[in-house]
């Protein structure tokens, strides 16, 4: 039978092949970054158990049942591009401005999940050889589009091989917001380096755990194509199993909060690191205690809220309500509060490769911000939390007499 309709049970750390313990249920789940088509309307999309569990040796925390990677990306056109609002471009811009500043890359310079092509554009320039792995086919014609060398496929240990022998070793690798994407991320954490120069460096992005699960976040940005969530506990295990390090890292004003970790290759382990990881433990990060609250609160406020929002709609029977930003964190949140068309009327978003589409399960349709515009005193549910304020002034620009309700 296809592996469209089935996940594979997780039962083992990711990292060090020990035994794992759940610590959250969020029930089941289609894949949070498909979009549905007027011509897929009729069909019924891959649903599977989304649960998290940790090893707290290793720092892993990980989904319990795997999806097929290929599919996640191709069984439905992929719709997020890296330069879908100002505050993305903006933040890629800057990441560009401070590699190249920092570290001068010459020569081969590969970005891991390159997506549209946004961000490898930056340092497509004569003296670098800039290349771009991707495992979409829509996000691939879209780089080549901008004139990207871009290869299909995912990245894993066979695939370095192949770019190594090609191109050579990497004088710089970049994989943001990709690294927790790999269903394996031992074997990709071994690609990297195996395609990385002796003195180049691999930097990535990830959401930070640590911040999702102490402000609130960590519902919506948990689903299928995010296998693993990273603290930096997690990341110096697992580059450490293919002789990498953390050279450095910050936390970045992205996705809420996000580690931008300078890996290389290295043994010794710095003070800000050792120093990060204690701070991580003394916060209950590795305890499953910690996690049993948060789920109790989780439930809790999800039936608060709801009985808030049933409310309005009973006492205003005419209400419009439109959710705003069609991300892949939203369709997480909507299903796990069991939201739908039946209550939301649309959900607008500025990306033209979302809009007239609808989102999976709850199948509510995309439209654009001027949606806005075609009732009176419509309601504005903002689900892309994480550019909420500029969102909200230009919605009021379109309709002034739009009224907001915060998740």
């Amino acid at each position: 039978m296809s592996n469209i309709t089935h996940s594979r049970l997780i039962n083992k750390c990711l990292i060090t092949g020990n035994a794992v313990t759940k610590i959250l249920d969020f029930g089941q789940h289609a894949y949070a970054d498909t979009f549905i088509a007027d011509n897929q309307l009729n069909l019924s999309e891959p649903v599977f158990p989304l649960e998290v569990y940790m090893n707290s040796e290793s720092g892993s925390v990980q989904l319990g049942y795997a999806s097929d990677a290929e599919d996640r990306y191709n069984l439905y056109a992929y719709s997020y591009t890296s330069n879908n609002s100002k505050t993305s471009r903006d933040h890629w811009d800057e990441y560009a401005n401070t590699v190249k500043s920092k570290y001068n890359p010459k020569g081969f310079v590969l970005e891991i999940g390159s997506n549209d092509g946004y961000l490898i554009n930056h340092f497509n320039t004569p003296m670098i050889h800039a290349v771009g792995i991707d495992p979409s086919a829509s996000m691939c014609e879209l780089s080549k589009s901008l004139g990207i060398e871009t290869i299909k496929g995912l990245f894993n240990s066979d695939s370095a091989k192949s770019i190594s022998d090609k191109y050579g070793k990497a004088n710089l690798i970049m994989a943001n917001n990709v690294y927790n994407h790999a269903n394996d991320p031992l074997d990709f954490t071994k690609g990297i380096a195996q395609v990385l120069d002796l003195n180049g460096v691999f930097i990535f992005e990830v959401p930070y755990w640590g911040w999702m699960v102490t402000n609130g976040k960590f519902p919506d940005m948990t689903y299928h194509e995010h296998p693993t969530y990273f603290t930096v506990k997690m990341a110096q295990a697992l580059l450490a199993s293919a002789g990498l390090t953390i050279a450095d890292f910050d936390l970045v004003n992205y996705h809420g909060q996000s580690l931008r970790i300078v890996a290389q290759h290295g043994t010794t382990v710095t003070d800000k690191v050792s120093t990060a990881i204690q701070q991580e433990t003394d916060k209950g990060l590795f305890d499953s205690n910690f996690y049993n609250s948060l789920q109790q609160k989780l439930e809790t406020d999800k039936v608060k809220w709801l009985a808030k929002f049933y409310k309005l709609i009973e006492e205003d029977p005419e209400a419009v309500v439109i959710g705003v930003g069609a991300a892949a964190k939203a369709n997480t949140w909507l299903n796990f509060y069991g939201l739908n068309k039946t209550v939301i009327k649309c959900i607008t978003d500025a990306s033209e490769f979302k809009q007239g589409k609808y989102t999976p399960l709850s199948r509510i349709p995309i439209m654009s911000d001027n949606e806005f515009a075609e009732y009176n005193n419509p309601y504005a549910l903002i689900l892309s939390w994480n550019i909420a304020e500029p969102l909200k002034q230009a919605l009021l620009k379109i309709n002034p007499n739009t009224r907001f309700i915060s998740q």
